[in-house]
């Protein structure tokens, strides 16, 4: 069973998503604790791939507050855990102009805390535009439909 600690609401509405891909994250024990009480963001977190390795940035995840002196550093770079086939199709991505690779949400799988993370083309203002007013006319249409 799956349940999500942490997610990026943010990125639906500023990017495509195009391809989603579910990897493992190396974490410091206060880091797990801190998410488990949900105390995350992924609002501004990215992926960057370096030397044949990503690794997750801008990713906040608040220090656990019964911690002592070993506690964790709030934004480090946390290394993700993909096969070198995702990490390829990630880099030949990313090497495509407009793309980028964003952070959807934190979960936990069984025991493991896996982050699910995608590649993704930025909206235009316009794309956002027209996103807000198809939510808000599916808003009304059950509005309606929860009055009748």
């Amino acid at each position: 069973m799956e349940k999500i600690l942490v997610s990026n609401k943010k990125a639906t509405y500023e990017y495509f998503v195009l391809d989603k891909f579910s990897a493992g994250v190396v974490l410091l024990g206060t880091e797990v604790k801190s998410l488990r009480l949900g105390k995350g963001n992924l609002t501004d977190a990215w992926v960057d791939i370096d030397n044949g390795e990503a690794y997750l940035v801008d990713c906040h995840i608040s220090q656990y507050t019964h911690g002592n002196i070993y506690n964790h550093g709030e934004k480090r770079r946390r290394k993700l855990l993909l096969n070198k086939n995702e990490i390829a199709k990630l880099e030949e991505a990313v090497a495509q102009k407009g793309l980028t690779i964003v952070a959807l949400k934190i979960f936990t799988q069984k025991h493991f805390i896996k982050v699910e993370i995608a590649t993704a083309r930025g909206k235009k203002l316009y794309d956002k535009r027209a996103a807000n007013q198809e939510k808000t006319a599916e808003r009304d249409l059950r509005r309606i439909m929860r009055e009748k």
